[in-house]
């Protein structure tokens, strides 16, 4: 198990991610607020640093197979590659979404760590290498829970 607390560039708390280890893949829950309302673009990034305002301490998506980005991509996908969220008029987000490509709660904890990126857009799945997503507007550092 594992979780990350969402800040905004800011530096104010927008919410908490969850993963959790399944034998179908890995359950990522969360539930965020006071974001812009729309698509986002929802990344686990490759560092377990989120450095505001920009985010870039981050580094790119969670690819280490490198692979090409975009759950459409036809050469396979980042394990970091999640699905868009959809924000709500009020700014809040409730979702529950499976990571079945080979993303694992273990492989989050190499040596440099991981984080969780919300983005300015959504991501068009296909872009290489980073689905045309925008800046990056949240991000949370991943850390073990119980």
């Amino acid at each position: 198990m594992a979780r990350a607390l969402v800040k905004d560039a800011q530096g104010k708390d927008v919410g908490e991610i969850t993963f959790e280890q399944t034998k179908q893949g890995v359950l990522v829950k969360g539930t965020l607020s006071n974001l812009p309302p729309g698509q986002h673009a929802f990344h686990v990034h490759e560092t377990g640093k989120c450095d505001a305002p920009d985010f870039k301490t981050a580094g790119g998506h969670f690819n280490p197979q490198k692979k090409a980005h975009g759950i459409l991509s036809p050469k396979g996908r980042h394990h970091g590659d999640l699905p868009n969220l959809y924000v709500g008029q009020d700014g809040r987000v409730q979702f529950d979404t499976f990571a079945q490509h080979g993303l694992t709660v273990k492989s989050m904890f190499d040596k440099d760590g991981s984080s969780v990126m919300v983005h300015t857009k959504e991501d068009d799945y296909h872009t290489d290498p980073t689905g045309d997503a925008g800046g990056r507007i949240a991000c949370g550092v991943v850390e073990k829970a119980e």
